[in-house]
């Protein structure tokens, strides 16, 4: 039984191929877990196709960025505690680094003539991008009648309702294990390595609380505000960002008027033409926040503060639960509470795209009351054809022609700016 992944790899030779993945890591967690496989399995050989999809599968059950902690678990099983930090690191370093220029350039030069048509179009695509997660997700999400109930549900408790994200995950997971049938995973083949992780859990585990304590004791309450928002994200981050957008953008934009929803939409255009995780989108959306908080200073220390505690976490959960990867695979309820979660993630990108559309297609809204709901709806009248017409143009390019979103959105800024000049 094989209980050293490969023995003959050295540190310096997988931080040189860790690199080169966060680099090249474009294109959202699909094509990033496939640069993933081809590296680690078809160039080098380093990990075997068996423990490469288990260890996909056991990212899937956990909070947060599904590549960036098979990039972590991975460096784990091959050089312990250290290989982890280098593989999770370097997979956000490169996208972080972009992200905190493009925030830059944005708050310098986004309210000029020129970018603010390039982002007409680039909204227009993020609603066709949306939807395109949307349609991937139901794939392989409602393969029962009762997913099906609890993506309604959780749509409407998002849409209707209003309630907090959170609150609609643990109510989905609890419905999985009552009512979903979902059979655990068979046992592998080979044992992951028995790293200790223990000492390396509670470090990280404090290092992700000292920051917020620190700050609440220094009654710094934006920061404070900051640190409590994107840890919570942190922590129920199930399904990729699209899921939780809704919910942050229900915070950042509705309650805590840290940035409207136009800059919400934007940071998230931004954020899929960099490499790394979609999540990143948060840092954009703390450096906004702090900027029109505080200027520049104050920016830079919330996007790094919400770095801090968006994906610290993440590390935690690798180094906390990988050792025990074969028990948590096999539990039955586990496997049945991740498929409620999942298929409440379908409802809830399914009112995030319509938030989407309803922002960006109209330019005003109407409130209407409807028995105990109270409800915004957009103003017929107010519909933007242009828009219209760029969505349209963005959905026969990516969901009919197959085009990358790389090239896409691009291209859709580029039409927006022409368009503008007539």
């Amino acid at each position: 039984m094989q209980n050293q992944a490969t023995p003959q790899v050295s540190l310096a030779q997988f931080t040189a191929v860790a690199g080169k993945i966060g680099l090249l890591s474009f294109g959202g967690p699909a094509a990033q877990i496939a640069l993933m496989h081809d590296e680690l399995i078809d160039k080098h050989g380093w990990i075997s196709q068996q423990d490469f999809l288990r260890a996909l599968s056991f990212c899937m059950l956990l909070p947060g960025p599904e590549a960036m902690q098979l990039a972590t678990y991975l460096g784990w099983r091959l050089h312990g505690v250290r290989g982890g930090l280098i593989g999770g690191t370097l997979f956000i370093l490169p996208g972080a680094c972009v992200i905190f220029a493009l925030a830059w350039a944005y708050v310098n030069f986004g309210h000029t003539g020129w970018s603010q048509a390039a982002f007409t179009g680039i909204k227009a695509c993020v609603i066709v991008i949306v939807f395109q997660a949307l349609l991937k997700i139901c794939t392989r999400a409602l393969s029962a009648p009762m997913a099906w109930a609890i993506a309604a549900s959780s749509f409407c408790a998002i849409a209707l309702l209003g309630l907090p994200y959170p609150w609609v995950v643990l109510a989905a997971a609890l419905w999985g294990v009552a009512a979903l049938h979902n059979t655990a995973h068979p046992p592998s083949q080979s044992q992951p390595p028995r790293h200790s992780t223990l000492a390396a859990s509670s470090l990280i585990a404090a290092l992700w609380v000292l920051p917020i304590a620190l700050l609440w004791g220094m009654k710094e309450v934006f920061l404070t505000k900051i640190a409590l928002l994107f840890s919570t994200l942190a922590v129920v981050t199930f399904g990729g960002a699209y899921a939780v957008l809704g919910y942050l953008g229900q915070t950042a934009v509705t309650d805590l008027n840290w940035l409207t929803a136009p800059q919400m939409i934007d940071a998230l255009g931004l954020a899929e033409t960099t490499p790394g995780p979609l999540i990143l989108v948060t840092q954009f959306v703390g450096f906004l926040a702090g900027f029109q908080a505080g200027g520049f200073a104050l920016a830079l220390m919330a996007g790094l503060l919400t770095l801090w505690v968006t994906f610290l976490p993440c590390f935690l959960w690798i180094f906390l639960f990988a050792p025990h990867l074969e028990r948590l695979m096999s539990i039955a309820w586990l496997a049945r509470a991740l498929a409620g979660i999942t298929a409440a993630v379908v409802g809830v990108i399914a009112s995030l795209s319509i938030w989407f559309a309803g922002q960006i297609w109209f330019a005003s809204h109407r409130g209407w009351t409807l028995g105990p709901l109270d409800l915004s709806l957009p103003d017929p009248g107010s519909l933007d054809p242009l828009s219209l017409s760029f969505s349209a143009l963005a959905a026969l390019l990516l969901l009919w022609r197959k085009w990358d979103i790389l090239w896409t959105l691009p291209l859709m800024a580029l039409l927006s700016v022409g368009v503008s000049t007539f």
